[in-house]
């Protein structure tokens, strides 16, 4: 019973922040929640391997990320089983004309920025999510990614590079 208390406490301690953590890397909340919930689960039918020397933050979130990519690659493969977009995409379809917030953000290059943070393949767009929006240390984000630290140096210099070169900002200048 004091497994159960624990574990609890733990879920009550990082939901939040875990949450926080999967919105960024996928676009609906619903789905975010889903994956959260999904994370605890397995983290639970994994505590006994779980190594009391690392950081139980960083072991969730490499379990959330791990959950995250399995979702886009059903997602992905869903999609090229239809042929056609998602179940109920029909119905989200919004109005293509940019709203007044979205003219703002616009304005200030927060889409631009997004949309080459988009571009980014996964493992360079973590590496930087990890260490630019969540500040992470580049050795938390090495535990949470399941690589070297020399790794996560190079994936974060090369997705800033990619970044730079696709909203057209050149570090020389």
């Amino acid at each position: 019973m004091g497994d159960k208390r624990a574990f609890s406490a733990l879920m009550t301690a990082h939901k939040e922040g875990l949450y926080r953590f999967v919105r960024r890397r996928t676009p609906d909340a619903e789905e975010a929640f889903d994956i959260v919930q999904e994370a605890f689960v397995s983290a639970w039918g994994a505590i006994g391997r779980f190594d009391p020397e690392r950081s139980f933050g960083a072991w969730l979130r490499s379990i959330a990320v791990n959950k995250c990519r399995d979702r886009a690659r059903r997602a992905a493969v869903r999609h090229w089983l239809s042929g056609s977009c998602p179940a109920g995409a029909a119905e989200q379809v919004r109005d293509q004309n940019p709203s007044p917030e979205e003219n703002l953000i616009a304005c200030d290059n927060l889409a631009e920025l997004s949309r080459a943070l988009a571009t980014l393949p996964s493992h360079l767009r973590d590496a930087l999510t990890l260490t630019a929006v969540d500040g992470m240390s580049q050795a938390a984000a090495s535990a949470v990614l399941g690589c070297s630290v020399k790794s996560i140096e190079y994936r974060v210099h090369r997705a800033r590079e990619i970044v730079a070169r696709e909203i057209g900002w050149d570090p020389r200048t």
